[in-house]
């Protein structure tokens, strides 16, 4: 039978043809058990046995993309978890995980022969397959809806899952749709990557990320693997060099210890590249290096003796040992001019923290306990999201916010009794009283950071201590949307303030027909339009009342349903005042209010050519005399110019729908052959379009370039400049401010 499955790359069951030969050799039934029973001698290989069978009989003759068996895919799926050492029940969970969607084979038929155990994580696992939604969004939404309430009750739903994604991520290439590809690794890149980290499996996590970026921006990622080979080549030697002088020390200090380096991943450090801003050249963990000791004590002990015999770095040192990361990773991280007077992050823990950052959750549980703790909601954030799944209207918000939540990088703030709250980077005493509880961020209507009060959409920083005031019958503000940065705030300022937008929806539908039905001579009743709730998709009369407000349903629409044999006093010459509106909107308005709110009506707007403000950065407009509203960045040096004139700012943020604005770069390009061809060829590739370009200056060794280029918003103006410094014809990019 063919599978359906979307993000497992497949054929119809037929002969493959000439590029479709079986590549690989399956693993054999008892090879499977032995892998299990190697770690856990009390497996329970009857289960594993007859899943094992089970799976191959129901798969059948099933082909993947690559030519392999079908079964090939859950068996190696199978195996990915047994290097994570889990229990029998998960890995015959992961041969049984496509059954249900993919054969003829149902959710009774796995209770029936493996038990409700097993049916109940086959059914956590297992995709919405026949759900009819509009968009290939809101399936995904869907479908990762209902894998958080699954994990959230058995989080080796998720491990399954992740174990799945990652083997249709290493087959991806066998996939010819393009565009098919491209969404898969997106998807793995916005959420099951995160969700890996999440659950401090880092080894996963890396993979799925490189192989993700490997496929949406290969250029990028080549270019990174190239110098990352070239430093390997030239500083083999060194990280030797490196290791053993450690080694030395530390045996002249009686501490026995594991040594070993690691090179960061592709994908890693092309983010890094973006968060900091930084070329590659700058980049001082490239190289990291690991100190495995016995105990805690001795990790600290280790931290003093690398510090007195090295200089640190200022700023490099985190204790995640005394403040352990949300998914429980422990270690001490510090950054050193170290041997060979190189610059390097040295990270120490202990041998159960370094078995916590190889297996995340896997590590605590699993085979190894009589009764694990197996539900989810002993994670904050899986708490957080199970909020989320509340408070969304709609799946593609549910997936938008989810995406907020998970992937951040984060920093560490501290109630006033000590307790420790994690918060993606960006994050307000808004988002910190979200995450406190829903019902503190309702109320909050002030906040104390390290006990003097501040603005709530002052940035928190690492180690910030937050007070949080609330008033009752205090409710969120509409402004919060615009500099909250959790999916749980975001999630529960917009269902207030829809709540809101309805309250006074109806209020003016109702206003509107009452308005009419006196116009028309008749008297209103709430009852006379009871009976087209069903007709106008209303569940009520109130329902039909804020269609009215919202302008999905025109007053004369509903009225005349209503009463179908009403001759009209006065009948309207609708298309002449329409066309009136129109040309008044037309003379009023600018073409670049499209892209902001919270401006007055009928004021003409201008971008500030100082500062070149883009969707994504905070901003701010200025009244100007016979100009309207200029707007600026909130850091532009200009608006000192106006700090004694309160008055004229206008307080405005950027609107969802944005259409493309211009960016500047100062582009410093490397004088050879090719190079202007490079940098059109990358801005190209990532979808930017170059509205202008000057060479300002030219010497032998370098050229210098003014690029104006349409972006969507910040985001995609800086990952153009990640991807730019990533070339070796680049010598430098820097978004240019105040020309």
């Amino acid at each position: 039978m063919q599978s359906t499955d979307s993000n497992t790359p497949e054929t119809p069951p037929s002969a493959p043809s000439a590029v479709q030969q079986p590549r690989m050799r399956l693993m054999r039934q008892y090879e499977l058990v032995e892998r299990v029973r190697a770690y856990d001698p009390d497996a329970n290989e009857d289960l594993l046995n007859r899943a094992y069978v089970f799976s191959m009989q129901a798969h059948g003759s099933q082909i993947r993309a690559s030519g392999d068996p079908f079964f090939s895919h859950p068996l190696e799926v199978a195996g990915i978890l047994t290097e994570m050492k889990l229990d029998s029940t998960t890995i015959a969970t992961a041969l049984l995980h496509d059954t249900v969607e993919d054969t003829l084979v149902s959710l009774n038929d796995i209770q029936k022969q493996f038990g409700p155990n097993v049916a109940r994580l086959v059914d956590g696992v297992t995709k919405l397959s026949r759900i009819e939604l509009q968009t290939d969004q809101a399936k995904q939404a869907e479908n990762f809806r209902k894998l958080v309430v699954a994990m959230s009750e058995d989080i080796r739903v998720l491990l399954i899952k992740l174990a799945d994604r990652l083997h249709n991520m290493r087959t991806l290439h066998y996939l010819p749709e393009e565009r098919k590809r491209r969404r898969i690794a997106r998807e793995t890149l916005d959420i099951y990557a995160p969700l890996a980290q999440r659950i401090g499996i880092e080894k996963m996590q890396e993979e799925l990320e490189d192989l993700a970026f490997a496929e949406l921006n290969p250029d990028a990622r080549s270019s990174i693997v190239a110098r990352l080979n070239f430093l390997r080549n030239e500083g083999g030697a060194i990280a030797q060099k490196i290791l053993k002088e450690l080694k030395t020390l530390l045996d002249e200090n009686g501490i026995a210890a594991d040594l070993e380096g690691r090179e960061k991943a592709p994908y890693s450090i092309w983010r890094k590249m973006q968060r900091k801003n930084v070329g590659f050249e700058q980049l001082s963990d490239i190289m990291a290096f690991r100190i495995i000791v016995n105990s805690v004590d001795q990790c600290y002990q280790v931290l003093g003796i690398i510090h007195s015999h090295y200089h640190v770095i200022p700023g490099r040192f985190k204790d995640y040992i005394s403040t352990p990361k949300p998914n429980q990773y422990q270690s001490l991280h510090t950054g050193i001019m170290g041997p060979e007077l190189q610059r390097i992050e040295i990270q120490i823990r202990t041998k159960e923290m370094h078995e916590v950052a190889e297996l995340g959750v896997a590590a605590h549980w699993g085979y190894k306990q009589a009764a694990p703790r197996t539900d989810g909601l002993q994670y904050r954030w899986l708490r957080e999201l199970l909020d989320i799944v509340e408070h969304a209207q709609k799946p593609e918000e549910f997936l938008e916010n989810t995406k907020l939540e998970l992937f951040q990088d984060q920093v560490f703030c501290f109630t006033p009794k000590g307790d420790l709250i994690a918060l993606p980077n960006g994050a307000t005493p808004v988002d910190f009283a979200y995450a406190i509880h829903g019902r503190v961020g309702d109320a909050c209507v002030g906040a104390k950071v390290n006990g003097r009060m501040v603005p709530l959409r002052t940035i928190l920083k690492n180690g910030d201590q937050v007070e949080i005031n609330t008033q009752k019958g205090s409710t969120p503000s509409a402004a919060w949307e615009r500099f909250v940065v959790t999916g749980k705030a975001k999630s529960c300022v917009r269902r207030f303030v829809r709540m809101q937008q309805k309250t006074e929806n109806i209020v003016l539908g109702k206003s509107m027909l009452e308005k009419l039905c006196k116009q028309e001579g008749v008297e209103f009743s709430e009852k006379a339009f009871e009976p087209l709730t069903q007709q106008f998709q209303s569940s009520s009369v109130d329902d039909l009342f804020a269609s009215i407000g919202a302008s999905v349903h025109q007053p004369r629409e509903i009225f005349n349903a209503a009463f179908p044999d009403h001759k009209p006093k006065q009948p309207e010459k609708i298309a002449e005042k329409i066309n009136a509106v129109r040309q008044k909107a037309a003379s009023t308005r600018s073409l670049a209010t499209a892209t902001l709110k919270g401006l007055p009506p009928g004021m003409s707007v201008h971008y500030a050519r100082c500062c070149h403000p883009l969707p994504g950065d905070p901003i701010v407009g200025i009244v100007a005399t016979g100009r309207g509203i200029t707007v600026h960045t909130r850091d532009c040096i200009t608006l000192d110019t106006f700090v004694n004139q309160p008055e004229r700012w206008i307080d405005v943020g950027w609107s969802d729908t944005i259409e493309p604005m211009v960016g500047r770069l100062d582009v410093v390009l490397v004088n050879q052959p090719n190079s202007l061809g490079q940098l059109t060829n990358i801005i190209g590739k990532n979808d930017g379009n170059i509205y202008n370009m000057k060479i300002t200056n030219r010497t032998p060794e370098f050229v210098d370039i003014i690029v104006d280029v349409e972006v969507h918003d910040l985001n995609h103006l800086t990952i153009i400049i990640a991807a730019l410094r990533a070339s070796s014809a680049i010598n430098s990019v820097e978004r240019t401010k105040g020309r």
